[in-house]
């Protein structure tokens, strides 16, 4: 079975994305609490910091995202981001690297990783 993977940038968002639900839910949760106000305030407030962390987490993603490269993509042309040794091209899932060592290896992500790839010599 193939294993299929998207760019990071897309996995954080995707990430934050589900927070907010996560927290709508747990709030909307809250609802069949309404006879106990203690509990009812505590699933507001912990969906509500849900939904804080994700405004956290887009926030950090935008920033990472500034300082991502910018790279043309040699199978769909289209610019795309690159964060880190190995990544995945938003638009086509092109496997994309910076690294010339890696340059024709089988994709992996644990490339990004430092402890496990150090060079020998």
């Amino acid at each position: 079975m193939a294993k299929t993977y998207s760019s990071k940038i897309n996995k954080i968002r995707t990430f934050a994305l589900s927070l907010i639900f996560i927290g709508i839910v747990i709030m909307y949760g809250g609802i069949f609490f309404r006879e106990s106000a203690i509990a009812m305030t505590v699933f507001m407030l912990v969906g509500f910091l849900c939904i804080i962390a994700s405004t956290v987490v887009y926030f950090w993603i935008g920033m990472l995202s500034t300082k991502a490269v910018q790279v043309t993509c040699p199978n769909c042309h289209k610019v795309t981001k690159v964060l880190g040794r190995v990544d995945i091209c938003m638009y086509c899932e092109e496997y994309l690297t910076l690294d010339p060592n890696l340059d024709g290896k089988e994709f992996n992500e644990s490339y990004n990783r430092k402890k496990e790839h150090t060079q020998k010599g």
